[in-house]
């Protein structure tokens, strides 16, 4: 114990929204040892059935304990185990609890994880998901009737059943974040037909420092398909970094140079390891998405190099040797 916590990363948004796609590239660019992975979906207080039965949605607060959230993220906060409970997707039932020992760093993920102030207060980034609401919906329809057992009907039935506390609970916490992730398609492409190549524009509040980007802002890297913008966001100034889905392979590594040499002492990896996602079963590549998932984990190292109260060494040099094997299996398989 050096007097060091883990890193606390906030991930909030409604159903489908992409918060595991997002989560999964960051675990994979941090690498996997280094990651603790909590969902807090899993403090619901009723199964399916019992949430059908008293016709309560699982987004709302009195269908969570989120008091018991509160508690254990405190202890994670403070590099203290949790016995925390488990809630399975696929059967919609709630099975035996988990023990979770945090490691370096700590994603938590779901819906209401931003709720009370009390919880706000545990987590070192706080980022949320805003998809359009219309490319939510595929997103939903697609896991949900592949994953879930679901049949399209039911989704969107309870899609519409969920709009109120949607409305009422879950998109207010796009206010306490410090980055708003926002996925689109491009232009005149309706959201059933965008497979791929999806612009993302990230909001970047100044609540938290991000790397200087400012060099985007010039003239000529306005049509590049990668844009800074100064913005104003709820009444704030904020910075607004736009990634157009179709930006070529040299614009996306030259921003992905410019991002990794904010972090000294880190050696890139290999692109191919991060920005991936499912698409009807196949395993596709982002560029805004990796991008995205790049400029988090600056955000998380820089939070655990500068953070003088945590509990653990920080892993630079073990990121370091697991990035360098990675990038000699890359050269071997060129």
């Amino acid at each position: 114990m050096t007097g060091r916590r883990p890193v606390l990363l906030g991930i909030m948004g409604d159903s489908a929204a992409g918060k595991s796609t997002l989560t999964h590239g960051l675990t994979n660019l941090l690498r996997p040892e280094n990651v603790t992975h909590v969902c807090t979906d899993d403090y619901h207080k009723y199964d399916r059935k019992e949430r059908a039965a008293l016709g309560i949605t699982a987004l709302h607060p009195d269908c969570n304990y989120l008091d018991i959230l509160e508690l254990q993220l405190e202890r994670l906060h403070y590099g203290l185990p949790i016995l925390k409970p488990v809630y399975e997707h696929s059967a919609g039932q709630l099975i035996r609890p988990e023990y979770v020992q945090p490691r370096d760093f700590v994603i938590v993920e779901g819906l209401l994880g931003f709720h009370t102030p009390v919880m706000r207060q545990f987590y070192d980034v706080k980022v949320f998901l805003q998809p359009p609401e219309d490319l939510r919906t595929v997103w939903k329809i697609r896991r949900d009737t592949t994953k879930r057992g679901y049949t399209t009907e039911q989704v969107l039935h309870e899609m519409e059943k969920r709009e109120p506390d949607s409305r009422d609970f879950i998109r207010p916490q796009r206010q306490p974040a410090d980055i708003v992730v926002e996925f689109f398609p491009p232009h005149g492409v309706p959201a059933a037909q965008a497979n791929g190549h999806l612009n993302v524009r990230l909001i970047l509040r100044p609540t938290i420092p991000h790397p200087d980007l400012t060099y985007l802002c010039a003239k000529e890297s306005q049509e590049t398909g990668i844009r800074l913008l100064l913005a104003r966001d709820t009444g704030r100034p904020v910075d607004i970094l736009e990634i157009d889905g179709s930006v070529t392979p040299e614009q996306t590594a030259y921003l992905e140079e410019t991002i990794w040499r904010h972090l000294p002492g880190v050696q890139p990896i290999p692109a191919d390891q991060f920005g991936a996602y499912q698409d009807r079963g196949e395993t596709r590549h982002s560029d805004p998405l990796a991008l995205t998932q790049l400029l988090l984990t600056y955000h998380l190292l820089r939070a655990y190099s500068t953070g003088a109260q945590r509990l653990f060494a920080p892993p630079v040099a073990a990121l370091n040797r697991v990035h360098a094997s990675h990038a000699a299996v890359g050269r071997g398989a060129a």
